[in-house]
């Protein structure tokens, strides 16, 4: 395995790599690729959201990268920024990398769910242009809309002093185009802290619009569950749930589906 941290030289945002190497055996194979958003409030990164995430994706045969984007006191846009130079940093490297340049996914959770989901739908505003646009959306409770159901922590430690200004430029499912990504969507009816209504507005903006997407909601489950099994949270804790374990391979086989053109009629991964 190739793990590795890449510092990169426009914003200075860091890529822990977790990549496989198959040539011996499979010289001519290149896998999607995954960039992995943590979540945290923009206020940290969640360490169980990062590397056993990471690990999982690449037994899946998906190469995992997790991106250490900017927190607070960082402020808005200098986490859309990095999210925009790690798609096109990891889309100059495939090769290198050993994953296929049209298969790129974003993997975000909570408000890494929201930094993945900004590039995801303002991505034509980037300077980088195509290159920084995501081929898939992985979306694992995340944090969409600055309105009603709003995670208010998340959305104020993005913009700091800006707030009132910026707030509406945050609620992400005002921004889904026909160009969006098709998104694999995920949460829990249970979340008290992010509601599941933001994955509900999400879907029904990719909806209308004629984008590719899955959604589900689990009855029961809390805010935070990363892998939802012991490998991330102590044998017997409350965010272990056996129902929601399975999301994972899911979303790594809708991700090969898609990368299959199974499930989409619109050019993509």
């Amino acid at each position: 395995m190739r793990h590795e941290i890449i510092t990169l030289p426009e914003t200075g945002l860091e890529l822990e790599t977790y990549l496989t190497d198959n040539r011996a055996v499979e010289p001519e194979r290149r896998k999607p690729l995954a960039l992995i958003f943590p979540g945290g409030a923009y206020a940290w990164r969640s360490d169980r959201e990062a590397e056993p995430v990471a690990l999982r994706l690449q037994s899946l045969g998906i190469q995992a990268v997790v991106v250490r984007y900017s927190v607070a006191p960082a402020r808005y846009p200098k986490a859309l920024k990095e999210a925009a130079e790690a798609v096109a940093y990891a889309r100059a490297h495939a090769e290198e990398w050993l994953c296929d340049p049209h298969k790129i996914a974003v993997v975000g959770f909570s408000a890494g769910g929201h930094a993945a989901a900004h590039i995801g739908t303002k991505w034509h505003l980037m300077p980088q242009g195509k290159s920084c646009r995501p081929d898939a959306m992985i979306l694992a409770y995340p944090v969409i809309t600055s309105g009603e159901y709003a995670h208010q922590g998340s959305i104020e430690n993005l913009l700091g002093e800006d707030y009132a200004k910026l707030k509406e430029e945050m609620s992400l499912e005002k921004f889904v185009t026909k160009d969006t990504p098709p998104t694999f969507l995920w949460h829990t009816r249970e979340d008290g802290a992010v509601p599941p209504e933001n994955s509900l507005l999400f879907a029904s903006a990719l909806c209308r619009e004629g984008v590719a997407f899955e959604l589900h909601i689990w009855q029961h489950g809390g805010h935070g569950m990363s892998l939802g099994n012991d490998q991330v949270y102590p044998p017997q804790d409350e965010n272990i749930h056996l129902e929601c374990q399975e999301w994972i391979e899911m979303a790594a086989r809708w991700l090969r589906e898609l990368a299959a053109g199974k499930n989409t009629e619109k050019e993509s991964v």
